[in-house]
């Protein structure tokens, strides 16, 4: 380890604790906001709200637990352990959900399947003015789209899962007389609950976090309750506390993870296995094979081709100034988190590497806790403590020092969201960026220090050529989420910075799928990078 780098031990404990206090303080905001009540606007929501959001946010939330485990983990065995046509191209295929933002789905489907939809259209006309098909616009339906747009999270731990625990596992167990349902159930499963656990947890804080799909379907939960009680009744402080109330369902969910996966966390396998363990034949093979068809062609062929539809007949019309306006502001708000995001998180992984001590270890983990805030949490939480900043500490000096018209600095500032976008997304460059230094070996900067190096030629010469590939997968999943999340960039944007994101919100507010279709399919396309890149590392893998 090079000696400057030792020396300078201080400063590597206090990046890891400056990057753990951004994610502390908006958890101490949140309980310094019930410092008092707004008691009308309280005892309005209790009345009438209250027990509504806590109903829909838990039907919501086991729903879709269901809904995910069942649908990644029945994908994952078939085509990690069974052999069937189309096998091969639907295994990486049925990862390609993850790049429709659920908001977009949401909406898709709404188009489709609502009463005045060419579905019902065409069903009514074949048999009769007086066919009902089911409600899209209700609890089944948000719980619909949310598990199709979150089943890959199972889907992809649980494959890898299935496919490390080798041959000789399942060949045992058929050996002591169990069919391929009761090894299923007796070996591969217990095997597989670390990983599924994590995927479920995944997807569960994602509906948690959801914004744009029920504000869609107009189904009220937490988020929507946040951002009517902040744009509705102006009152920040108890957007604020709901927002708290939130994070209690986030903390529940990762207690509820953790215990799934109890004390031995992701077991060890002998060898993995190479091909497919099981052989499906005659109905059973097609069988398997519809079933995965119609999984992909619902969550990911079927709205493609409707926005595509959409866009030819009339989303063109939007292809002007202001689509290029939002295409500028949504580039440039991924590239400045992207950077600073990135630039946080190398630190990070080099100071978690340089001292790896305990208290280091502990602060690299909580910054990493962020992804687990909601964007509405994160919102909130910023633009309260913002706020108490500007109306008792920056404007005042500000007067004090002649401007009398001082107007708020940090308020719906571009710091602000870009601050919210660091906290969120800070564990997503962790990741790649960590992995690209485990392979580093320390004998490497060992050695250039011997001849002569100094910490940061080191640093520029040995570290940072080897993080390159680790640095643009972080920085390339950063851009992205940032392009697809809503409810922060709703919530904090400054005045004229509309994105993408935002424009569907406004468009689906009013009903107006078609127009919609432009920005929905700019994402969708967007999205399709990181996912490929997914596929290809879970190939070579």
């Amino acid at each position: 380890m090079p000696q400057s780098l030792i020396s300078n031990m201080p400063r590597w404990r206090a990046v890891a604790y400056c990057a753990a206090a951004l994610v502390i303080m908006p958890l101490m905001v949140l309980l310094l906001s019930w410092q008092s009540l707004d008691l009308p606007i309280w005892s309005h929501l209790l009345q009438t709200q209250m027990a509504r959001l806590i109903g829909n946010t838990l039907v919501l939330v086991l729903g879709v637990a269901a809904g995910v485990l069942l649908l990644g983990v029945s994908l994952a065995w078939l085509t990690s352990l069974c052999e069937f046509p189309g096998r091969r191209w639907l295994d990486w295929a049925l990862m390609l959900p993850f790049a429709i933002p659920a908001y977009v789905l949401a909406f898709v489907m709404i188009g489709l399947l609502d009463f005045a939809g060419p579905v019902q259209s065409l069903l009514r006309d074949w048999f009769g003015s007086d066919f009902r098909m089911f409600s899209i616009r209700s609890t089944a339906g948000v719980i619909s789209v949310l598990v199709l747009v979150f089943y890959p999270y199972v889907y992809l731990l649980a494959r890898s899962a299935f496919m490390a625990q080798g041959r000789g596992l399942m060949e045992a167990a058929r050996i002591l007389g169990q069919t391929p349902w009761q090894g299923f159930w007796r070996v591969a499963l217990p095997m597989a609950r670390p990983a599924i656990g994590a995927g479920t947890a995944l997807a569960i804080m994602e509906t948690l976090a959801d914004f744009g799909a029920v504000s869609v379907f107009n189904y009220d939960t937490f988020t929507t309750a946040i951002y009517k009680t902040w744009y509705g009744f102006y009152s920040l402080q108890t957007a604020t506390q709901l927002a708290s109330l939130l994070l209690l369902f986030v903390f529940l969910a990762l207690y509820v993870e953790r215990r799934a996966q109890g004390s031995k966390g992701f077991p060890g396998v002998d060898r993995p296995r190479q091909g497919a363990l099981y052989r499906l034949r005659g109905p059973k093979a097609w069988l398997a094979t519809s079933y995965c068809l119609l999984v992909l062609a619902i969550a990911f062929v079927i709205p493609l081709i409707q926005l595509l539809s959409w866009l030819w007949f009339s989303g063109l019309a939007d292809l002007d100034n202001r689509y290029w306006t939002l295409i500028r502001n949504t580039l440039t708000l991924g590239a400045l988190a992207a950077l600073l995001t990135v630039t946080l998180a190398i630190l990070l992984v080099l100071a978690k590497r340089l001292q790896p001590i305990r208290r280091v270890r502990s602060a690299v983990a909580m910054a990493n806790l962020g992804y687990a805030l909601p964007g509405s949490v994160l919102a909130v939480s910023i633009m309260f403590a913002f706020s108490f900043l500007d109306n008792q500490v920056l404007i005042p000096l500000r007067v004090w020092l002649g401007n009398e018209l001082a107007a708020p600095l940090l308020l719906g500032s571009l710091f602000a969201l870009l601050l919210a976008y660091l906290i969120r997304f800070m564990a997503v460059a962790f990741g790649p960026l960590e992995t690209s230094l485990a392979r580093i070996r320390p004998s490497l900067p060992e050695a250039a220090q011997s001849l002569g190096q100094s910490g940061w030629r080191v640093f520029l010469r040995i570290y940072l050529p080897l993080l390159v590939p680790g640095i643009l997968s972080a920085a390339l999943l950063v851009f992205v989420d940032v392009l697809k999340e809503m409810p922060a960039t709703l919530l904090m944007r400054p005045f004229g910075w509309d994105t993408l994101a935002v424009r569907i919100h406004g468009l689906t507010a009013e009903g107006d799928w078609a127009r919609a279709s432009l920005p929905a399919l700019t994402l969708v396309l967007v999205g399709l990078i990181p996912v490929i890149v997914l596929i290809r590392r879970s190939a070579r893998r």
